[in-house]
């Protein structure tokens, strides 16, 4: 559904890649009693970091105004970048992370496995029937040379629906003091009251 559907009501829209981000950020909101609705922002799931472009011109073209940040994965910075400076968000070189985009290191998978590390995620896995298909995994010749990490952070997407599952599951292993920078950061973004920046629509 279109970003402008999505936010009709709220001051600021919270653009991630797809539904395992967007049940992540809300998940941590949920786990640190952080109250979204208040405080009007929503977070929209963009299907894809190809339609970023198309929901940053959807909301320009909005009747009301509002601050728009977001997550992503660092492979896709340059095309990131293009978006924000192609909607006037930003001027070349812009640090994205002042402007309330930031970028996970190399994905969410990766920053959520990493704070946790490999251990604590296999007993994740144990816990919700997962352990026995991960050891499987394991054993496919491609996978044996790699990190228990790389391992895990692959297998994590060999199955539809397994990230979305797993991203509040993950997130609510985290403590306070091991939750990615990237996700911290938009969360604070997300609720800080909107400025200047950060700002489309013709309202």
């Amino acid at each position: 559904m279109r970003a402008q559907a999505f936010a009709e009501s709220s001051a600021t829209v919270v653009l991630v890649e797809g539904d395992s981000d967007r049940f992540a950020v809300e998940a941590l909101a949920l786990r640190f009693e952080v109250d979204l609705v208040a405080a009007s922002a929503t977070v929209v799931s963009m299907n894809g970091v190809t339609n970023l472009h198309r929901h940053l011109a959807e909301l320009a073209r909005g009747s009301a105004r509002r601050r728009v940040v977001g997550l992503f994965d660092l492979p896709e910075i340059a095309h990131v970048r293009r978006a924000v400076e192609g909607a006037g968000l930003a001027q070349p070189g812009t640090d994205l992370a002042s402007l309330g985009f930031f970028a996970c290191d190399p994905d969410l998978e990766g920053e959520l496995i990493r704070a946790l590390g490999s251990d604590r995620v296999e007993g994740l896995l144990a816990d919700h029937g997962e352990l026995e298909r991960f050891r499987g995994f394991q054993r496919q010749p491609a996978q044996r040379a790699k990190t228990a990490e790389a391992q895990l952070r692959r297998f994590m997407g060999t199955h539809s629906g397994r990230k979305a599952r797993f991203a509040p599951i993950l997130v609510g292993a985290l403590e306070p003091s091991r939750v990615p920078i990237a996700l911290s950061g938009l969360l604070d973004a997300a609720i800080t009251p909107p400025s200047s920046a950060g700002i489309l629509g013709i309202g």
